[in-house]
């Protein structure tokens, strides 16, 4: 019995240094949600990664723009010629020097550099759609992520307290054997019970861990950075009605404006391709010295060129076929990408309304579940209940309280799931 006790005391002894290693240090940075998504925007490398492709896409717009500008040339030279000469020749080798200066310029081609622009300029606007669509998938893992931390840091708490409540029930059970009111087995199914919420505590504590680690993960921040999350996993019911956020997805969906984009794009490449029937004029103009013996003689030149394609194999045919084939595929993307959407925002707006229901019940079955634990314990300590009536009671409380947990979580990722299938930004 002794050595019984004195094991309890050990556990005991241990559990504050042990609870003390999931909490942040005095002094840690406290961080609600907005703030760690706020860091995740910021240091995430997958964001980094779109922000280079729209910096790429932005820089195909001055290349199909530089078309507009003339383009200015310098090129110099030498060369050591031998004449050919018959046999007996005694002509001799010379040196032949040049520096030409040289300026062209499209003057018109039917609007090619004009629509190629256009496309650019789409395909910026697809760009940046890509970016905010990888931006609310951070978003939603760093939700995820931190309401999974709160959600089982108050799981931590319930654990806790069902130990404590375990410890409260063995000191009585020792009491009443003690003075011979109540059996060994009380004392015995106390001290297993107590040493399963011990182990349910050690497991809670891991799982705060972990959490922290995956939040961190997709924060982007190391994994030695010590800081607090503030507890927001409260009940708001949400106010939204279907309709709304359909036509709100429509509008501000990024995938759907990146594949809109995408499709305005290939309209306008098959107007281009149609354009390789047209000629382009172009104007050059030039100046240059060149000669075998300094000083060198100079020259000037200018002029203008009509170029006309009158046969290429079919191959401006086959451009606009193919075109127009990719403008058919990527209309039905965009088709599927609008069912998608209205799956999408349906089933999480069913699933809002549905976890809402379940956090109702759960806080009902919280209160009774209370109600039931308070006439348990109540009638052990006045002698007429037994053992396992206090456990089942002890256990169904605090099952009932993680159960709403999960709810608070589950509603909570329903209402962030519904904000991304609207592409409602941060």
């Amino acid at each position: 019995m002794q050595k019984k006790i004195i094991l309890i005391m050990i556990f005991m002894l241990l559990l504050p240094s042990t609870t003390r290693a999931v909490e942040p240090a005095a002094g840690a940075a406290a961080y609600n949600l907005e703030q760690c998504i706020s860091i995740a925007l910021e240091k995430h490398p997958s964001l980094r990664a779109s922000v280079g492709a729209i910096k790429a896409s932005e820089s195909k717009v001055g290349q199909a723009r530089a078309n507009y500008y003339p383009q200015l040339n310098l090129s110099t030279s030498y060369q050591r010629i031998g004449p050919t000469s018959p046999p007996g020749s005694t002509l001799d080798s010379y040196d032949k020097y040049s520096t030409d200066v040289n300026v062209g310029m499209t003057l018109f081609d039917f609007g090619k550099t004009s629509t190629q622009v256009k496309i650019q300029n789409l395909n910026v606007n697809a760009s940046q759609a890509d970016y905010d669509d990888v931006m609310t998938m951070v978003v939603l893992n760093v939700k995820n992520a931190y309401y999974n931390l709160l959600q089982n840091q108050r799981n931590l708490v319930v654990a806790v307290d069902t130990m404590q409540q375990f410890q409260q029930h063995l000191d009585q059970a020792n009491a009443f054997f003690r003075i011979g009111t109540k059996p060994k087995f009380d004392v015995t199914k106390a001290e297993v019970d107590f040493g399963n919420a011990r182990l349910n505590v050690l497991k809670a504590e891991n799982a705060v861990r972990s959490a922290k680690i995956t939040l961190k993960d997709v924060m982007g921040v190391p994994e030695n950075a010590d800081f607090a999350v503030v507890d927001n996993l409260d009940f708001q019911k949400s106010s939204l009605q279907l309709n709304d956020v359909l036509n709100t997805a429509y509008s501000n969906r990024p995938d759907l404006r990146s594949i809109i984009a995408k499709r305005e794009a290939t309209e306008k490449s098959i107007d281009l391709a149609k354009k390789g029937y047209y000629p382009v004029l172009s104007g050059s103009a030039g100046y240059g010295y060149s000669g075998t013996d300094f000083p060198l003689g100079s020259g000037w030149n200018a002029g203008a060129a009509l170029s006309f394609p009158l046969f290429s194999g079919l191959s401006t045919k086959y451009q606009v076929d193919e075109a127009r084939a990719n403008l058919e595929i990527l209309k039905a993307n965009e088709d599927s990408i609008r069912q998608a959407i209205s799956f999408d925002v349906k089933q999480a707006y069913l699933n809002v309304q549905d976890t809402a229901e379940q956090i109702s019940m759960s806080e009902m079955t919280v209160l009774q579940a209370k109600e039931n634990y308070d006439l348990a314990s109540g009638r052990y300590r006045t002698g007429v209940g037994n053992p396992i009536e206090v456990a089942d009671a002890t256990i169904t409380l605090n099952n009932a309280r993680a159960n709403l947990n999960t709810a608070l979580y589950n509603y909570k990722m329903a209402q962030a799931a519904l904000e991304k299938s609207i592409g409602a930004k941060p």
